[in-house]
């Protein structure tokens, strides 16, 4: 790897205490290979075992209609590349949908995996795959980067606290979109700095950044701050234009893979900001944000620390990252940024990794939907290369420092094996208090649908009443429940399963079941059991 980025200083610093150079290329590839196995035995074993989270059925019955239809109309709130990975896994599963199907694309999502003749679990898992081999490759991209600025120890400080980290983990194994988005992101990021030594590779990073816009839309918020820093690398403006339209093709492309011919309609319902037709992109793309726009423009349901709230709240996804952040990563982390910004070697590489981070947080924070941190799931990719920046400092007790921290988040993550949704740190009582201070895709997704099924098992004979949020068919797995909101309140006896979110957002009739039962189970932490009598 060239050499040309890095920071003056930085690799002597980290390399001081590697062993003798004869034996340290097999050292790094050991290390390196340990931390991404852990990391994808963690993230294939997730997603073997867990049901269809609140998201993934709509992603699933998008990317069928795009393989068999070459169709766009399903879920065009989002650009189709994130959903053209997963067809790199579904296609080869043989899946149908009836070709008469007319439902909205929530209806697709349950018709695809439970109505029409596929297996829910298999479809789920081809879907998944492919985003754990992605989100894998972006591990190898965190150390690439981390290595370029502080050395071969500090690639392995940032790749082990991206490998470590339960959000990367829960939500890289899922068929959704933020990890891509993020990775992508990076991956821009990454090859604008490597341009500063090398301008080649300014067209690589637009195509990372098209890759990022035509995954999630909420990556155009970081695209002024790619070309600021792109002309900062090379300080020639015509460079960055050349990115700039090579970001724009790929979004174009990704469209154009789905179909051809780009048969459009615009939704009747969709309606004003005309300032997006100045975009230079496809129309279902600037529809697509006219959807978004609409969803940003409802008022959603929050809840945090124990408060149910509708609307949103700023400080939200700062809060929630401070509880779902191991906590030897939250010190890693704000070290790092201070080392970076008051360091004066290591500041060249602080707007590279911050700018970014600063920017998408700052916009994260203005949504309306206060529904987890994978919003803000950035956060740990780019700071696990912030961090990585405190091996650099001249100072004997770094390296022991961070190798106790980093231990330490390793730990945290390796206890929540293989519940990494509803993770929390210690000092918020880990994943079994999760949902006392949070909830929806924080720790109950429906993602235990199958586990609830098994445990059910124990209490033979008893009548189940079920509460669930989420988007998989309880009758699917065999389990046969009524929903107690819909009788007189004597009438609920036995058992009472709620999803943990349901019960952060209960209403009083919810509330009064709960306060006359007793919590005699729990399900991966998302679900609680109770008995009433």
């Amino acid at each position: 790897m060239s050499r040309v980025a890095e920071l003056p200083g930085t690799r002597g610093t980290a390399a001081r205490d590697l062993p003798p150079v004869t034996n340290r290329r097999w050292l790094f590839v050991l290390v390196a290979v340990v931390l991404l196995v852990q990391m994808a035995i963690a993230m294939i074993t997730t997603a073997v075992r867990q049901a269809p989270t609140v998201d993934e059925p709509v992603y699933v019955g998008a990317t069928v209609v795009q393989l068999h239809q070459h169709s766009l109309r399903y879920n065009p709130e989002h650009p189709p590349l994130g959903k053209l990975v997963m067809a790199t896994g579904l296609v080869f599963t043989g899946a149908r949908v009836d070709p008469g199907f007319a439902g909205d694309q929530t209806e697709l999502g349950r018709h695809v995996l439970y109505e029409a003749g596929n297996d829910p679990q298999r479809l789920l898992l081809a879907a998944r795959l492919p985003m754990i081999v992605l989100t894998l490759l972006f591990g190898l991209v965190v150390f690439a980067f981390a290595r370029d600025l502080f050395g071969p120890a500090g690639g392995f400080v940032a790749l082990a606290l991206y490998a470590f980290s339960p959000d990367v983990v829960a939500h890289g194994s899922l068929a959704t979109l933020d990890v891509p988005a993020a990775g992508f992101l990076l991956t821009s990021v990454w090859l604008v700095w490597r341009a500063r030594g090398k301008a080649s590779c300014l067209p690589l990073a637009g195509l990372a950044l098209g890759a990022a816009v035509a995954t999630k839309m909420s990556a155009l918020a970081a695209v002024p701050v790619l070309v600021l820093l792109a002309a900062l690398s090379v300080r020639d403006v015509r460079r960055p234009a050349v990115a700039a339209l090579v970001a724009v093709a790929v979004v174009w492309a990704s469209y154009l893979a789905v179909d051809p011919l780009l048969r459009w309609e615009s939704p009747a319902d969709l309606s004003g900001r005309a300032v997006l037709d100045w975009l230079p992109f496809p129309q279902p793309y600037r529809d697509g944000m006219r959807v978004q726009f609409g969803m940003e423009d409802r008022v959603w349901g929050g809840y945090l620390f124990g408060t149910h709230y509708e609307g949103s709240r700023w400080y939200y996804l700062p809060a929630a990252l401070l509880v779902k952040t191991p906590l030897g990563a939250l010190v890693l982390w704000l070290a790092g940024v201070v080392a970076l910004l008051r360091v004066p070697r290591l500041r060249p590489a602080a707007p590279y990794v911050l700018a970014p981070v600063a920017v998408l947080l700052a916009a994260a924070m203005t949504g309306s939907r206060d529904l987890g941190v994978r919003y803000a799931i950035f956060v740990p990719v780019f700071l696990a290369v912030a961090a990585a920046s405190v091996v650099a400092l001249r100072r004997r007790w770094a390296p022991v420092v961070v190798g106790v921290l980093v231990a330490f988040v390793a730990v945290s993550s390796l206890r929540t094996f293989p519940h990494y949704l509803p993770y929390s740190n210690e000092a918020f009582g880990g994943p079994a208090r999760t949902h006392l201070h949070l909830h929806d895709s924080n720790v109950d997704w429906g993602q235990d649908l199958t586990r609830l099924a098994t445990r059910l098992q124990r209490y033979p004979g008893e009548r189940v009443w079920l509460v669930y949020k989420g988007a998989g068919v309880p009758s699917y797995y065999g389990i046969n429940a009524a929903d107690p909101r819909t009788v007189p309140p004597d009438q609920v006896r036995g058992l009472l399963v709620i999803s943990n979110s349901a019960i952060a957002k209960a209403d009083d009739r919810l509330k009064a079941l709960i306060a006359g039962s007793t919590p005699v189970d729990d399900v991966g932490h998302s679900i609680t059991i109770f008995r009433r009598r």
